[in-house]
């Protein structure tokens, strides 16, 4: 084997036997005998190898290199402000019903609707490890008439029946019920007239930082309430206090029609 120079390829050449460099004109008028051809057509694969695109399947690491990564939730990234997504208007992914009723809860046109016989639906997703203390929790929320619900905090999911654990912010503009929107119910009531409407959206936030508690309709305060050392609470509602937990919705019975959106939390420290 022999390694010769071609000067007017640029570059040196291995081959066996003899060979010439020059410059001559093949049958078919091209310039360059058999084996310059082979090498100048070896050195364009490498170039062309070289300058293959990062997903060519050339190797097996640059195979691997091209998957696609795993896309994130969004409830798992919060906005500039803090603030975590909790439903993506979508499904029901990072949530959990109950399985006494489940067909209570349906999604339409992006929204959250509960109605039909009594049902829960808990937050069960990775904010929070879906456990929170000290946050603001706010929903948008639409009301039918004479339809009640209620939004839960600090609650741990239950297979059947109403919560046992945790408090619930009510959500009643005209049912029969006179405990309405902004109470926490059986703690801290708005007795009869309540601070929004049916047929149009309001935000209900709750604020809890330590043992106070402050609820907002539309932004106004509507309930500002600090838990005692010993609270007192009537019988079958001894857990009707302030600790940690999930979050849950409340389909309340079949005539009680409540859409929920843009449903989003803001832990606190």
């Amino acid at each position: 084997m022999k390694t010769l120079w071609c000067s007017w390829l640029g570059m040196a050449v291995l081959v066996t036997g003899s060979v010439s460099c020059s410059k001559t004109p093949d049958s078919t008028g091209k310039a360059g005998d058999g084996a310059a051809k082979t090498a100048a057509k070896s050195e364009d694969k490498s170039l062309k190898l070289a300058d293959a695109p990062a997903d060519s399947p050339a190797t097996p690491a640059t195979a691997a290199n091209s998957e696609t990564p795993p896309v994130e939730s969004t409830s798992e990234k919060p906005d500039s402000d803090g603030w975590y997504t909790l439903f993506n208007g979508k499904d029901f992914e990072d949530w959990k019903k109950s399985t006494d009723n489940p067909d209570t809860f349906k999604i339409v046109n992006g929204e959250i609707v509960a109605n039909g016989p009594a049902c829960h639906l808990y937050y069960n997703g990775p904010v929070g490890n879906h456990d929170f203390k000290n946050f603001e929790w706010s929903c948008e929320v639409m009301t039918k008439p004479n339809a009640n619900s209620g939004m839960y905090f600090h609650t741990k999911y239950q297979e059947n029946g109403f919560p046992k654990n945790g408090i619930e912010c009510q959500v009643n503009n005209t049912h029969r019920d006179p405990i309405k929107t902004g109470s926490l119910y059986k703690v801290a009531n708005i007795m009869n007239d309540s601070p929004a409407k049916d047929d149009e959206w309001f935000t209900q936030t709750i604020i809890v930082n330590g043992q106070h508690v402050i609820v907002k309709v539309n932004g106004k305060v509507v309930n500002d309430h600090t838990e005692p050392e010993h609270p007192q609470r009537e019988e079958g509602w001894e857990n009707n206090v302030l600790s940690s937990g999930t979050f849950a919705l409340q389909g309340h019975d079949p005539n009680s029609e409540v859409h929920y959106r843009n449903i989003k939390v803001k832990p606190l420290p």
